[in-house]
């Protein structure tokens, strides 16, 4: 959000989140916490031509599966559906790395549906950045990101953790191009 606030090709950036930015966001972003459970309710702000989507949570944070599979698949789809009927024609999402519908793991499965579903809406564009663990300032404790961040240097490029300012500029970098098509971005291209 930051990456797209502070470039020039873009001139206006809205964000839309779950709970308030904190106020260190630049001033050409605008914010405005909505309801993803009533997210027509919040169309106007999907009259834009990019969409970039972020949203995810933790089975630990979402507290069970299907409210994961709600945060995860059904918001970033509802928002795609929405903004592809307000005229928008690139669709941007953050999955996961190893996102497979078919996969066992209900993570990388549920990745892989709503990645199936965006791709198969009609828009010009769809960018899909699949990172690994993403490493960052968090409000809370993670131990995985804490592990992750020690053996980086010895994991596999493919599951090495990146950094949340890298998944930005890829997205970024992705959505200034704007190329016709469906692209996917692996963890070890960020």
């Amino acid at each position: 959000m930051r990456q797209f606030g502070e470039s020039a090709h873009f001139t206006r950036v809205i964000a839309l989140t779950r709970r308030p930015l904190a106020p260190a966001a630049p001033a050409r972003v605008e914010s405005h916490v909505v309801d993803f459970e009533r997210l027509d309710d919040a169309a106007e702000y999907f009259r834009v031509t990019h969409i970039t989507c972020a949203l995810g949570t933790t089975i630990k944070q979402a507290g069970t599966q299907e409210r994961f599979r709600r945060v995860d698949h059904d918001y970033p789809l509802a928002a795609a559906r929405l903004g592809l009927r307000e005229g928008a024609q690139h669709f941007l999402l953050v999955s996961a790395v190893g996102a497979t519908a078919r996969s066992r793991i209900f993570y990388s499965r549920v990745k892989g549906e709503v990645e199936d579903a965006i791709r198969s809406l009609p828009y010009r564009s769809v960018t899909i950045v699949r990172p690994s663990l993403i490493l960052g300032e968090r409000a809370e404790f993670r131990l995985g990101e804490s592990i992750g961040k020690v053996f980086a240097r010895v994991i596999p490029g493919r599951y090495r953790p990146v950094h949340a300012r890298d998944v930005a500029a890829a997205l970024l970098e992705a959505a200034v191009e704007d190329r016709a098509g469906v692209r996917i971005i692996e963890s070890r291209e960020m």
